[in-house]
């Protein structure tokens, strides 16, 4: 059971890490002048949160998946 969750978990960080991060290239490839670069980077700020998030799914997932698979 501790690996299914854990895989759900993994599933779920890998989905918010890889579209905040393709977000975050998209907008960085817009940078076109100073004042776009500094929105740019205000929203990173908002943007970054759910990518650190996301990676702490991905680690738990891999913990529990790992610990799950001790028990055998």
């Amino acid at each position: 059971m501790k690996e299914l969750f854990g895989g759900c978990l993994q599933a779920a960080g890998i989905l918010i890490a890889g579209l905040t991060g393709l977000c975050t290239l998209v907008m960085l490839a817009s940078i076109n002048s100073w004042r776009s670069f500094v929105a740019a980077l205000g929203s990173m700020l908002f943007i970054g949160i759910p990518f650190v998030i996301g990676i702490g799914l991905i680690m738990a997932g891999r913990a529990l998946i790992r610990s799950g698979r001790e028990g055998y």
